[in-house]
């Protein structure tokens, strides 16, 4: 099954380029004091390294806005710059070479005030991200109107009122603190408007909770086309989300990441510690360099004889376990025996062996 993506317009964020037939990128957002170069540098840098693509800094004063130049002298993330309350902070983000500004209209939404942040966006040469989410937006307690409604009223106005000042490089995002409303706004603007979409629900909760519906509500845009960049907002580190993200891109093969890692969940007939197994494998990938394959790469650890035999042949390699003892597949050729112990590095081999085929 391929997923058509919805048409829409490219945007240029630092070096990388959003919409249209571009991957679905990854964002994540730093939970520093802006001001605090030093553990914000290093806290950019840990997601680059889990594979965000884009982050965002929360800009609450002067200080914050000043900063942003001397972190971006020493990171390679495109930076946007989240913005409330005070229109002037965007503009002295601009000044401070912020890759992009996003502005709530639900707390910046005077016409004069976006006027000057528009003309320095244009004169900076980086776009706009209105972004709307349910706990700012306004006249919540409306009756007989969704909040899905709510979102996109809001967001169209402010549209056109930025197009009214002759701009458009602009990305959208709506985000609810629940799935349905997440669903309902996303789908409704999507064919409102042709600009890119930041995914996103806010105030998901803890991990569990959080991965969850995100995974529910981003996962269905997604199989529909609608999503150009997507956030997994949780009450975690940030590193946490991109991992999230990308199990989302990757469950949907709108992105491969590396080998991905097939187990069965056990049951009364498997023989050997699976868990503990599967645990190390993941680890030991984590922390390898290994070239990136043309294709997405298959591992399947399996835990018995029922299901294991079969999603380990046809995976690229796979490890089907009985009795204290495993089958080593490659390629859904049996290759050897293998003791459970040595299931990790066995498959990291293989792995590295094919590489240099």
């Amino acid at each position: 099954m391929n997923i058509a993506r919805r048409k829409c317009k490219v945007i240029k964020i630092g070096g990388l380029l959003i919409g249209g037939a571009n991957p679905v990128t990854i964002q994540s957002m730093t939970k520093t004091r802006t001001s605090d170069v030093e553990n914000t540098v290093n806290q950019i840098n840990e997601l680059k390294k889990a594979g965000c693509q884009i982050v965002r800094l929360a800009i609450n004063d002067f200080n914050d806005a000043a900063s942003l130049k001397k972190i971006k002298a020493k990171v390679k993330l495109p930076l946007v710059a989240d913005i409330h309350f005070d229109w002037r902070l965007a503009i002295a983000a601009i000044e401070n070479g912020a890759d992009k500004i996003r502005l709530n209209p639900g707390n910046i939404d005077k016409k004069q005030q976006i006027r000057e942040v528009v003309a320095a966006l244009k004169a900076a040469g980086i776009p706009l991200r209105i972004g709307l989410n349910s706990g700012s937006v306004k006249d919540r307690g409306a009756k007989k109107v969704s909040m899905g409604d709510k979102l996109v009223s809001a967001c169209m106005n402010y549209v056109k009122m930025v197009e009214g000042f002759k701009f458009n490089d602009i990305v959208i995002s709506l985000k609810a603190n629940n799935v349905l409303d997440t669903l309902d706004a996303y789908r409704k603007v999507s064919r409102a408007c042709n600009y890119p979409l930041h995914l996103g629900l806010t105030a998901t909760g803890s991990v569990y909770n959080g991965i969850i519906k995100s995974s529910v509500a981003l996962g269905a845009l997604l199989l529909e086309g609608i999503g150009d960049t997507i956030r997994v907002s949780l009450t975690e580190e940030p590193v946490e989300e991109v991992r999230a993200a990308k199990c989302i891109l990757e469950s949907l093969a709108l992105r491969s990441f590396g080998p991905q890692i097939i187990s069965c969940p056990t049951c009364g007939r498997c023989k050997v510690n699976l868990v503990a197994i599967v645990k190390e494998l993941e680890s030991k990938l984590s922390s390898a360099a290994y070239k990136p394959l043309p294709r997405p790469v298959k591992l399947a650890i399996m835990g018995c004889v029922v299901n294991g035999p079969g999603e380990a042949k046809e995976a690229d390699i796979g490890v089907a376990f009985g009795k204290n003892e495993g089958v080593l597949f490659r390629r859904g050729k049996i290759v050897r025996k293998i003791a459970p112990a040595a299931c990790a590095r066995i498959v990291l081999q293989e792995l590295k062996s094919m590489e240099k085929a």
